[in-house]
Order: structure tokens, then sequence, then C-alpha cells
């Protein structure tokens, strides 16, 4: 006669996702592929299955990533709710005793070395992070527009950032960003999500064009001109989209947009002067004249507009205090991404090898463990950061192609998953997982074809290394324990 636990493990083996499980066993074994090839010494040879050499490592990282899943998977899903926050304060801990403990490697404090093998905190903090939050969001008693549960909630999301980063681990720390996609799906509030996309443009915008002449007038920055004049139009923007009150709005476009043209042409034509000054002025006329609206007609939203200008004005200027804090190498490679300084033999190095690696695979490739570029390792850490060329190079733009659509599927069906969580703890954790794995993705290929800067972080399931390899798995494997126990709690309520 079977048990109660006999039935309930032939239940989760039942419910199990099987999908997601062979997309995750297709990612592993093309990554060993990658490894090998990455690794692979055209004088020399190679036993890829030699523990001695970084390939023959790989599969006992892989081995030992099967079994911590499958000991995941017996684990009662209930547990990982009861037990996330005290799993977030033991990360906490120890993210923060990391830079005490650590050996520098490369100018980070972020591996500890236990035995012969080294492990990176980092990677497995994601999973107690995201275990945390679903479960402080999951409270029936939460509600997300309300400043308080919001901001405890972005708390909790900076406070690893903020560790990590104390590790000098810049790249690590900003893959915690990819939580705000979550809390964009449990319903923050959109304006939010603008605001960050924003911000990113008026960095871009004004460190790109900062040195650059608006109309042959050498005194005015045509990228701190350009950033005005955007936080002007998104101001409209959102006057229109959160208000819809037109004498607000036409009094903003008719002195703000009028009053910068004006400026603009008095400055060409009259008498020269920097127009930014003007258009700092019209600005925080603006700001004070939304204010006095909220106040007036108590209504938040006008306030709120006047918030997001005002702190616009203050993130442009704090970015150029932000450029000069970077260190020379993290400055160097940003100005080498937006196209200010070309330095081929140093920051712009990798980049450079990594699209020369791809673009020689062509359409095909040119076959497994026959590329040059990364056999004469002309890629810098070509097995970890750089393993996407090792893919380009060998197996072409189809090979690129299949691995992309791989990826794909498996954000597709994190989303499936997410979405038939019965309750909102498993939902919340779901499309945590799915940021994480959509972050890694987009930023890694992105630095490698060199649309994103280079940060330094793992392609899932691709890369060399244990702790990113099972950081991914224990993200991935709790995440199906819990959808595969979703019957259960439908048949139970």
């Amino acid at each position: 006669m079977a048990t109660v636990r006999d039935r309930e493990r032939g239940g989760v083996l039942r419910s199990l996702d099987w999908v997601t499980i062979v997309i995750y066993l297709t990612l592993l074994g093309l990554g060993w592929m990658s490894v090998c090839g990455a690794t692979y010494d055209f004088d020399q040879g190679g036993n890829f299955l030699d523990f001695g050499t970084r390939s023959g490592m790989q599969l006992v990282w892989i081995a030992t990533s099967l079994i911590l899943g499958t000991v995941l998977l017996l684990v009662d899903e209930r547990l990982y709710e009861n037990f996330s926050y005290v799993l977030y304060a033991l990360f906490v801990v120890l993210l923060f005793v990391t830079p005490f403990l650590a050996h520098d490697i490369k100018g980070s404090l972020s591996w500890i070395k236990i035995g012969t093998f080294s492990i990176q905190p980092a990677e497995f903090a994601k999973f107690a992070t995201a275990l945390c939050i679903a479960k402080y969001m999951s409270a029936s008693d939460y509600n997300i527009s309300r400043w308080w549960d919001f901001g405890l909630t972005c708390f909790l999301i900076l406070l690893p950032m903020v560790l990590i980063v104390m590790q000098k681990e810049t790249g690590s720390a900003l893959v915690y960003a990819a939580f705000f996609l979550m809390l964009y799906r449990e319903g923050m509030p959109g304006s939010v999500l603008f605001s960050g996309v924003a911000a990113v443009v008026y960095f871009v915008v004004g460190v790109r064009f900062a040195a650059d002449p608006l109309w042959e007038m050498p005194y005015v920055s045509l990228g701190q001109f350009t950033v005005f004049l955007l936080i002007m139009l998104f101001t409209i923007g959102l006057l229109w989209v959160y208000t819809q009150r037109f004498k607000p709005i036409l009094a903003v476009i008719v002195y703000g947009l009028g009053g910068t043209l004006a400026s603009l042409l008095f400055a060409k034509y009259v008498i020269p002067f920097n127009v930014v000054w003007a258009q700092l002025g019209i600005t925080m006329a603006m700001v004070v004249y939304l204010l006095f609206l909220g106040i007036r007609h108590r209504y938040g939203r006008y306030v709120y507009v006047a918030l997001f200008a005002l702190a616009s004005v203050g993130f442009h200027y704090s970015s150029g205090l932000m450029m000069s804090k970077l260190k020379d190498h993290q400055r160097t490679r940003i100005e080498v991404l937006l196209g200010l300084k070309d330095d081929p033999r140093n920051a712009g190095y990798n980049v450079i090898q990594a699209k020369i690696a791809i673009g020689s695979g062509g359409l095909r490739g040119k076959g497994f463990l026959n590329g040059t570029q990364t056999k004469l390792k002309y890629v810098p850490e070509q097995e970890t950061d750089f393993i996407f060329c090792t893919v380009g190079e060998e197996e072409g733009f189809l090979g690129c192609s299949v691995v992309l659509g791989l990826f794909l599927l498996l954000i597709l069906r994190l989303i499936h998953l997410a979405e038939r969580q019965p309750y909102a703890f498993g939902r919340i954790y779901g499309y945590c997982v799915l940021s994480i794995f959509l972050f890694h993705v987009f930023i890694n290929v992105g630095m490698v074809l060199g649309l994103t800067p280079v940060i330094g972080i793992p392609l899932p399931f691709f890369s060399y290394g244990g702790s990113s390899l099972w950081g991914f798995t224990i993200l991935l494997f709790i995440f199906l324990r819990m959808d595969a126990g979703r019957n259960r709690f439908v048949h139970n309520s």
C-alpha cells in the first residue's frame, strides 16, 4: 500500500513541467560543447573528460547541478516560503562578510575559497532575494501602491546590491535591477518604469553629446540642451497621460517649448549666452507651476509630474558627478560604448575581438572545434563572459539563432508557468526567476555584440563555472518544485 509521501512524490513527477526541463538539459549540453570549443587547443588537442581541464570540470558542475536540482524537487515547496526570510538574512550576512574573507581576483573581492574550490555568494543570493521578495509581497495586506510597502520592497532589492558593490562586483550587482521588471507585473506604476528608462536616456544623451556644440555655438552643449528638451517633452507626455487637462498642457507647451525656442534664437542672433541656463529657469518655473496647480486643485498627479521633472534635472546634473567617480576602466568602457573614445588595445579590445569572432562564423559557422579566433585565444574570457563568441564562430548565425531561440522559449515558458500559479508567492517568485534570466541573456549577448557595456556577467548554462551554474539551477528548480505543487494547493483549498 502506497504511503502519502509516495503518492506525493509520484504527483510531483507527474506535475513537473518537463518542457522546461528539456530546454534546461538542452542548454546544458550546448553550453558544455561551447566550453569545449572555447578551451580546445589546436596544438595540444584535448581530452574533454579530463577533470584537469575546464571542459572536464564543467561536466562536474553539470553533474552536481543535476543532483542539486533533483534534491530541490524532493523538498516540500512550502519550506521555501517558510524559510525565505531566514535564507535572505543568512545571505545578507554572507555578502557583508565576503570582502573580509575573499581573495583579490582581478580587483574583485567576491570569491570565497573553500578548499580547492571558490564560490561566489552573489550568485546564490539571487534566489534568496527572490524568495524573500515573493514572501513579503504575497502577504494579504500588501499593497504596492502604498509608499511604505513599495519602499521596503525596494530596500530588500537594493540591500544586496549595495553589499555586492562593496565587493567591487558592479556587474553582479546590476543583475538585481531585474527584479523591477517583476514589480511592474505586480502593479508597480508604469511611471516608475518610465522614469528608469528616461534616466538611461538622459545619461546616454548627456554623456554622448556633452562636448558637442549646438548650432555652431561652442558655449552651448548639445547634450545638455537635448536633455532639458527631453525633460520638457516627457513632462508634457506625462501630463497628457495622467491628467488629460488641456489648459495646463497648452501652458507648458507655449511657455516651455516657446520660451526655449525664443532663448535659442536670441542667443544665436542677438546676444550670445548659454541657452541651457534659460532652459533650467524655464524648467524650474514649470515645476513651480505644476506644484501650484496640484495644491490649488488638490490633485496629486500634478505634484507627481512636477517631482518627475525636478528629479530629472537632479539626475542630469548628478550624472556628470557619477562619471567622475567611476574608476578609469569603467569610465573608459562607457566612453568606448558610446563612441566617445577609440581604445582598441585596452577597453575596446574585448568587444572588437568578440565581433571579429562572431562575424567570422558567417551563416553556418566554421564547425565544432574549428574556430580560429577563439582557439588562438584572441578573445579574452572566452569560456566565461564571452562564451557566446564561440557559438557565433563555430555554429554561425544559425547556431546563434538556435541558442537565442531556446532562451526565448525558456522565458516564454516561465511566463506561462508563473501565470498559472494559484497563489501570489509562486507567481512573484516565477517572475523574479524569468527577469533574472532575461537580464543575463540580454546584457551578456549585448556586450559581446557591443550593444551594452562590458560588465562581466555570465550567460546562463553556457559560461564556465560552478557558482553561476548552481545559482541558475537553484533559481529554476525551486520554481519548478513550486509549480509541481500547484495541484495540491488547489485541491486543498
